[in-house]
């Protein structure tokens, strides 16, 4: 009997010892969990906060450059938007612009020939287009002043954005690929057309450099 009894309490005390060993077990498993369970949370919640900080400069960029866009001339944002739709950016934006009225860029009336302070000036341009890093692209717009009828305009208008793009794929060796030409004719004057002076501000050629 005594030793039923001693062998009854040993299997006792073993169940015990190894129960408390199983649940000893269970509950560094549980901890080891939970552990790497808050690890992972704060992983994730690294990333999403990472996402956020990068969605905010997203956005602060999108402003900043919303503000530039406004910021330009008519012109400007005339080039920017048909550059943009015929897919010739890299960038998507203006690197600078540069108009040469007529007491840079001088046209006799109704005619499309550079002077020589033309052609110099034009050189002077291409200098700090070749300059950039960057690939670039052009936009030569021709105005008019309204002396004329409207169609004689445009013409005159297209025929000088046309002289200035070959003197600069000519003489400066501007890829005429990265160049476009197009007219505005009469219809975004600079200036009154009512003087003399006005006119002859709205003769006038745009360079807008794009990149």
């Amino acid at each position: 009997m005594m030793n039923v009894t001693k062998f009854l309490s040993l299997t006792v005390l073993t169940a015990t010892l190894a129960a408390c060993a199983t649940s000893g077990d269970v509950d560094k498993k549980i901890a080891d969990l939970q552990s790497q369970t808050n690890k992972k949370i704060d992983s994730v919640e690294g990333q999403i906060e990472d996402l956020q900080q990068k969605q905010k400069a997203t956005d602060a960029n999108l402003a900043q450059t919303n503000v530039r866009v406004d910021q330009l001339s008519k012109e400007a944002q005339d080039a920017l938007k048909r550059a943009q739709e015929a897919g010739v950016l890299a960038k998507g934006k203006v690197v600078f612009q540069q108009t040469f009225s007529e007491d840079r860029v001088r046209f006799k009336t109704d005619s499309y020939e550079l002077s020589k302070d033309s052609q110099a000036a034009l050189d002077d341009f291409a200098g700090k287009v070749k300059a950039l890093n960057e690939q670039y692209f052009i936009e030569i717009q021709g105005h008019t002043d309204d002396t004329g009828g409207a169609k004689l305009n445009d013409d005159l208008g297209q025929r000088r954005a046309d002289s200035v793009r070959r003197y600069l794929s000519r003489q400066d060796s501007l890829p005429l690929n990265r160049m476009s030409s197009i007219s505005y004719g009469d219809t975004l004057p600079a200036a009154s057309n009512k003087t003399k002076k006005g006119r002859s501000q709205n003769r006038r050629v745009v360079l807008v450099v794009l990149e």
